[in-house]
């Protein structure tokens, strides 16, 4: 074995192990001693594979006192006590929530645990009550306050989206259970929270007023994920290893990471973040893949997108709001966007200081092509097969300047679409023009109108600029002379590529591309 090979702590999420086992560590630590010195309850929102779970693990660990497992960090030079106080690590992650009694059960397995160390209270039959007590007898019998770690507080609530019943039972049993808090601030020294959303009918964001939101606090940003900084400092090796196997230099290789896993920004001001997840297995693999949504299917926000019927195009080109409707989710409002952002599809690109207005986008190619790619079954006819296929062959169509072939396959695409999807209306057709270019975008240069005085669609390839016009009960020739009318062909008379002008009909009855005219 290469001893210069070292381990990647992929899916590992106890500080404990990493430490021990000698798996490399991003510091944080100087966070932690900031999150444990300068206030008491908090909660953190960041996207799935994020590092939450870790950020949990490296405060139970500090509170837990254990000194040796920080040697070398930077909290070492900050702690002087080494305190232990009792903690209460409370973890949904794991479980699938098909049933109230799935919840239940997983409360009462944790209940259990700590009622094994600190004693329960005979006729406390609530889970509420039974966790009240538990911090009371916690506090009384170590003589210190009480330390909770909640763990992606809000996993049932997601896995709940779309079933009102369900839903309900959750977020009943839930507010009970997280209004604990409140009434027991006495007892305790430290709260922390982390999930994905911000469920604003949630008791603990609606009756525990006090709990901090840090999620877009500039102090906070880069208590999860890797900044460039970090990964320059701390992945030299890996760096170094990854750009020889894949034939780039450093350089080379470190904007290509930035492209496709980079980009994340918690608040107006954050530095370009990268998704730990990604970063840690294109390491360990030497690849550069699409790790991060390979790893779960975010079917809920597909289902929100479609019940919504929310313009999809504004996902894809990015869309711009004030920070109030994107950072609370109600699960009865017609709007995706907060549920979008917070799960890690959008992130804060841009931000208009007079008008307090945010550009959310895709943060990076991962995402991006990872949410297309996902998305265009539940659109189109392509099935998760098959995609793949398709989008390629439209690219070699194009590529080899048979435009006729491409249209012709467009055409059977469009002939392909399920009887449910034949009832969609106008936008729906244009939601799939829109989302074949941009998937075409990974393979070469894709554009789709997203603005008047653009034609609907240019494709750029090594030999050939395209640039498509579609007109809705209109003729292919009046198509093309519209190209010709509006100038879309000026920016691109310069380039030295052949010019193709392509003018495209779609015939409303039939759903789907008439007749078209092709000049060169």
């Amino acid at each position: 074995m290469d001893t210069a090979i070292r381990k990647m702590p992929i899916g590992i999420q106890s500080f404990e192990d990493i430490r021990r086992d000698n798996y490399v560590y991003v510091d944080k630590t100087e966070i932690v001693y900031r999150l444990a010195t300068m206030g008491k309850p908090y909660f953190l929102s960041r996207p799935r594979r994020f590092g939450k779970s870790l950020l949990i693990s490296t405060l139970e660990a500090y509170f837990l006192g254990k000194k040796d497992l920080f040697k070398g960090l930077a909290i070492e030079k900050l702690e002087q006590d080494w305190v232990t106080y009792p903690v209460l690590h409370l973890d949904l992650n794991a479980e699938k929530y098909d049933s109230p009694e799935a919840l239940n059960k997983m409360l009462e397995l944790h209940l259990n645990r700590w009622e094994d160390t600190y004693g329960k209270r005979e006729g406390e039959a609530t889970l509420s009550g039974r966790f009240a007590n538990i911090i009371r007898q916690a506090n009384q019998q170590t003589g210190r306050q009480v330390v909770v770690l909640i763990d992606e507080y809000d996993k049932p609530l997601l896995q709940a989206l779309g079933k009102e019943e369900l839903l309900d039972a959750y977020r009943s049993t839930l507010k009970a259970f997280y209004g604990v808090l409140k009434s027991a601030d006495p007892f305790l020294k430290f709260v922390f929270l982390t999930g994905v959303t911000k469920f604003a009918q949630v008791s603990v964001f609606s009756d525990l007023n006090q709990l901090m939101d840090i999620s877009m606090h500039p102090d906070y940003i880069t208590a999860c994920g890797i900044t460039g900084e970090e990964l320059a400092a701390n992945f030299h090796p890996e760096l170094e290893r990854i750009a020889k196997e894949n034939h780039l230099t450093e350089k080379e290789i470190v904007e290509l990471m930035k492209r496709k896993y980079d980009g994340y920004h918690f608040n107006e001001q954050s530095v370009g973040i990268f998704n730990p997840f990604s970063v840690l297995n294109a390491f360990n693999s030497r690849r550069l893949d699409y790790f991060w949504f390979q790893t779960g299917t975010p079917t809920f926000l597909v289902e929100l997108l479609k019940k919504s019927e929310y313009d999809l195009r504004k996902v894809i080109d990015g869309l711009e709001t004030q920070a109030s409707a994107f950072t609370e989710y109600r699960a009865d409002a017609n709007n995706p966007i907060p549920l979008i952002y917070q799960s890690g599809y959008l992130t804060i690109k841009e931000y208009d200081r007079e008008f307090q207005l945010y550009k959310l986008e895709f943060p990076n190619e991962e995402v991006r092509y990872g949410f297309l790619s996902f998305i265009a079954p539940f659109y189109t006819s392509i099935t998760d097969d098959d995609k793949g296929f398709y989008i390629g062959k439209f690219v070699q169509e194009l590529r080899a300047g048979n435009v006729d072939a491409f249209l012709t396959r467009l055409r059977a695409f469009f002939a392909d679409f399920p009887y449910e999807l034949n009832a969609r209306t106008e936008r729906h057709y244009q939601v799939v023009f829109y989302l074949v270019f941009k998937l075409m975008g990974q393979f070469c240069d894709a554009e789709v109108r997203s603005a008047r005085g653009r034609a609907d669609a240019v494709v750029k390839t090594k030999d050939y600029i395209y640039v498509f016009e579609f007109k809705l009960d209109g003729s292919a020739s009046e198509a093309l002379e519209q190209i010709e009318h509006k100038g879309y062909l000026i920016p691109y008379t310069a380039d030295g590529r052949q010019l193709v002008k392509v003018g495209v009909s779609f015939d409303a009855e039939e759903r789907n591309i008439g007749e078209w005219e092709i000049r060169y």
